[in-house]
């Protein structure tokens, strides 16, 4: 696999805690596969893992999704720095493009405008919604056992 057809998604985000290392991640492969992690330790919860493959279609998708939201434009240096409340991570490599992001975990849309770069976290903060909100839906519908 060369050049354009390079792909490939992570998002992560945690914090160490009284319940020690608590987070949520995701990535997205080529290949269709997508592999899910959420631990935490809260009221003695584990670790979660999920793993499925999705379809061209759905990666068609997700791509479309990446490249209208316009983040591979966008430089994390006047973003929050992480701190003790936790980070968030995104990474895409799209073709020849590859972006890493690290920032604060943003509450709401109150810390994004109170950032020096409102403009761009935005941008970060609705495709972080959007990648979360579809990551949630597929681990729905791959692995529902008693439909209601």
């Amino acid at each position: 696999m060369g050049g354009d057809d390079e792909f490939y998604v992570r998002y992560y985000t945690g914090h160490m805690g009284r319940y020690g290392h608590e987070f949520l991640e995701f990535e997205f492969r080529a290949d269709g596969r997508c592999r899910y992690a959420n631990n935490s330790n809260y009221r003695n919860d584990s670790l979660i893992r999920k793993e499925m493959y999705v379809s061209p279609l759905m990666m068609k998708e997700l791509k479309r999704i990446i490249q209208e939201s316009e983040i591979m434009k966008e430089d994390d240096q006047r973003w929050p720095k992480k701190n003790v409340v936790g980070r968030q991570e995104l990474e895409i490599r799209l073709g020849n493009e590859h972006i890493s992001f690290e920032t604060a975990k943003i509450g709401s849309l109150v810390d994004v405008q109170e950032s020096d770069d409102p403009e761009g976290l935005r941008v970060f903060y609705y495709l972080v919604q959007d990648l979360k909100c579809l990551v949630f839906s597929l681990i729905g519908l791959h692995f529902k056992i008693k439909p209601i």
